[in-house]
C-alpha cells in the first residue's frame, strides 16, 4: 500500500496511539483470554509492517528504533533495580542467588554449546553472543504466573526477582561479546576492544553510583525539608533514570549498566520502599515505550526472520526455551528440597522477551548489515516470538494447575515456607 509521505507522517502516529488506546480499553478482557500486551503489539506490527499491509514500514537499521529500544531498556533496568523488594529478597536470598549465579551462567554455557553444535562454522564467540542474547528472562510474558495468588508467594517472588535482575547481570557480558565479535569481523579498526569494553563497563558503574547515590541523597534531604511533592518525586525518579543512561553514553560508557546500578544505588540510599513508590512515571514511560518496541519488532523483524528461518534456527529457539533454560535451573535448585514439579515450573517460566530483542538490535548496530547480523536477528526473533506464544498461552492454565498441586503440599515444603523479610536498611551518606 503506497502512501504519500505527508499522509504517512500523520497516519502512522495515529495508528500507533490508536493501538495503545484500544489495548488499554481491552487489557483486562484480553488478560482473561491469556492474551498479553506483547502478543497484541507484535500482531499489530506484523499486520501493519511490510510483511502485512505495508502501512507502517519499519527499517531495523533505523537510528530512531535503536534509540527508542535503548531508552526503553534503560528505564526498565532502572525501575526493576530500584523497585525490587530487596527486603523480601534479603530474607530469602539463596534461591534467587542460585538462579542468578549458578543458573544464569550455566544457561549461557549450555546455550553456547547448543549453538556450536547447530552452527559449528560460526565460532565460539558468536555462539556465546547468541547464548547471552537469549539468556535474560522477561516475567511480563507470563504475567499470570507472578500475579496469580494460587501460585505460592515464594515461587512468584523467585521468578519475579530473577527476571528483574538477570538482564542487568547479562548486560556486561553481552557488551563484551559484541565488541569481541565486532573485533573479529574487523569492524573496530585498530582499536583495543578489550580496553574500550572495560572502560565502558567501569565508567558505567561509576556513573550509576554517582547519579543514583547523589540523586538518592538529594531526594531524601529535599523530602525531609518539605521541598518535594509526591508528583515531583516521581518526575525526579524518571529524570534520574534518563540521566543515568544519557550521562553514561555521553562519556562513551555503558548506559545500561549505569541505569541498572543507578536504580540499585538509589534504592539503597533512598530506601527500597520509598524509591519504589516514586517509580510510577518511570515504569509507565518504559511500558509505553515497550509497546512501540514490540510493534516495531513485529513490523520489522518477525516476517523476515520467519522467511529466512532454517531448521537450525528453530532448533536453537526450541532449545533455548527448554533444555538450555530448564537443565541449568534444575542444577541450581536440586538438592535444596524443592520438588520436581516446582523445578519444572520455574524452569519452564523463563520467557525470552524485550531484553533479547533490544540486545539483538544493539548487536545489529555494532555489526552493521551483514549475514552475521541477520543470523543473530533471526535467532532472536524466532525465539522471542515462540516464547511470546508458548509462555503467554500456557501461563494461566499452568499457574492454576501448579497452584492446585501446591495447595496440597505440607506446610513445611520449600514452596510454602513463609520467609520473613530482612530488616530495611539504607545507606546513610550524610552527616
Amino acid at each position: 500500500m503506497g502512501w504519500s509521505q505527508d499522509v504517512a507522517d500523520i497516519a502512522i502516529p495515529l495508528l500507533l496511539v490508536g493501538s495503545v488506546l484500544v489495548y488499554a480499553i481491552l487489557a483486562r478482557r484480553l488478560e482473561r483470554l491469556g492474551v498479553t500486551a506483547a502478543m497484541v503489539f507484535v500482531a499489530i506490527g506484523v499486520a501493519l509492517g511490510e510483511s502485512g499491509t505495508g502501512i507502517v514500514p519499519v527499517d531495523p537499521h533505523a537510528p530512531w528504533l535503536l534509540s527508542v529500544a535503548e531508552i526503553t531498556l534503560a528505564l526498565l533496568l532502572f525501575s526493576d533495580a530500584a523497585r525490587l523488594r530487596l527486603r523480601e529478597v534479603g530474607g530469602d536470598p539463596r534461591p534467587v542467588g542460585r538462579l542468578l549465579f549458578i543458573g544464569l551462567p550455566l544457561t549461557i554455557v549450555t546455550g553456547t554449546l547448543l549453538v556450536v553444535a547447530v552452527f559449528p562454522s560460526q565460532g565460539w564467540a558468536v555462539a556465546a553472543l547468541i547464548a547471552a542474547l537469549l539468556a535474560p528472562t522477561d516475567a511480563a510474558l507470563g504475567a499470570a504466573v507472578v500475579s496469580d495468588a494460587r501460585v505460592p508467594a515464594r515461587v512468584r517472588r523467585l521468578l519475579n526477582v530473577e527476571s528483574g535482575l538477570n538482564d542487568g547481570l547479562a548486560t556486561p557480558l553481552v557488551t563484551v561479546l559484541i565488541a569481541m565479535v565486532a573485533a573479529q569481523a574487523g569492524l573496530l579498526g585498530d582499536e583495543n576492544w578489550e580496553v574500550r569494553a572495560l572502560w565502558s563497563l567501569t565508567i558505567g558503574v561509576l556513573v550509576g553510583v554517582v547519579v543514583g547515590g547523589g540523586g538518592g541523597v538529594v531526594l531524601r534531604s529535599s523530602r525531609r525539608r518539605g521541598w518535594t511533592s509526591p508528583l515531583s518525586e516521581r518526575v525526579a525518579a524518571l529524570a534520574l533514570a534518563l540521566l543515568s543512561y544519557l550521562g553514561a553514553t555521553a562519556v562513551a560508557a555503558n548506559g545500561f549498566v549505569a541505569a541498572f546500578v543507578g536504580g540499585m544505588v538509589l534504592a539503597a540510599v533512598f530506601g527500597t520502599d520509598a524509591a519504589g513508590a516514586d517509580l510510577e512515571y518511570t515504569e509507565t514511560s518504559g511500558l509505553l515505550a515497550s509497546y512501540l518496541v514490540w510493534l516495531a519488532f513485529g513490523a520489522a523483524l518477525v516476517g523476515p526472520a520467519l522467511f529466512r528461518a532454517t531448521i537450525g534456527t528453530v532448533l536453537i529457539a526450541v532449545g533455548a526455551l527448554t533444555v538450555v533454560r530448564m537443565l541449568p535451573v534444575a542444577i541450581a535448585m536440586v538438592g535444596r528440597g524443592w520438588s520436581l514439579p516446582t523445578i519444572a515450573f520455574v524452569g519452564w517460566f523463563g520467557p525470552r522477551g524485550l531484553a533479547t530483542v533490544i540486545f539483538a538490535l544493539i548487536a545489529l548496530e555494532s555489526l552493521g548489515a551483514s549475514a552475521l547480523s541477520d543470523h543473530l536477528l533471526d535467532i532472536a526473533a524466532v525465539t522471542v516470538l515462540a516464547s511470546i506464544l508458548a509462555h503467554g498461552f500456557s501461563a494461566a492454565p499452568l499457574a492454576v494447575r501448579y497452584g492446585r498441586w501446591a495447595s496440597g503440599r505440607p506446610a513445611t515444603s520449600p514452596e510454602l515456607v513463609e520467609v520473613a523479610p530482612a530488616p530495611q536498611r539504607r545507606l546513610d551518606l550524610h552527616t
